[in-house]
């Protein structure tokens, strides 16, 4: 499975290294800091910018997102 094609968006949390969007398929990739990556989907657009300007992002996506969503594992390309 590959990237997704937005902009790459780096994030300020101990436990989130960066995420990535795309609004046409409302998918969202989410690399956390010890290198593993996931694909959810069904996110809304309007709920991707609420995460982006949380507070705290790790607790946003661990409230609304991690347990809410279908999302697949992207294996890692080693």
């Amino acid at each position: 499975m590959n990237t997704l094609p937005s902009a790459r968006v780096s994030l300020e949390s101990r436990s989130l290294a960066a995420a990535t969007y795309d609004e046409r398929q409302q998918m969202l990739q989410v690399d956390f800091r010890d290198g593993t990556r996931y694909l959810y989907s069904g996110i809304a657009t309007k709920l991707y910018r609420e995460f982006l300007s949380a507070s705290s992002q790790g607790s946003f996506f661990n409230r609304y997102i991690r347990t809410d969503f279908p999302y697949v594992k992207i294996p890692s390309k080693n």
